[in-house]
């Protein structure tokens, strides 16, 4: 059966613009997340991608990313680097394994 409706809500990432319909937080990992990252979707399988953007100094931005699963467990977690004109330029894999910064060329 599925929760009721609460809201329906548009998001942006990158390219991919989705409506999305939430339901009701099913437990206090979700209500955290949903209230410490600005944006999410929700996959096909339940689980869901968080993201968060601040800018930087110079007008670059940093993107930070958290996949969780459907208990809200995270799989991955990274910070992403894009300069003034929307270009990915690092990335920070800092979840599961800390790999720390890759410039990309």
């Amino acid at each position: 059966m599925t929760p009721p409706t609460l809201w329906l809500r548009r998001v942006k990432w990158g390219e991919l613009t989705k409506t999305l319909t939430l339901h009701r937080m099913s437990s206090p990992k979700r209500y955290k997340n949903e209230k410490q990252f600005e944006h999410w979707f929700e996959l096909e399988t339940g689980s869901r991608i968080y993201w968060l953007e601040i800018p930087e100094r110079l007008g670059w931005t940093a993107r930070y990313i958290k996949e969780v699963d459907v208990e809200e467990s995270t799989i991955s977690f990274r910070q992403e680097i894009y300069d003034e004109k929307g270009v990915l330029r690092e990335i920070h894999e800092k979840y599961p394994v800390d790999k720390g910064h890759q410039k990309i060329f």
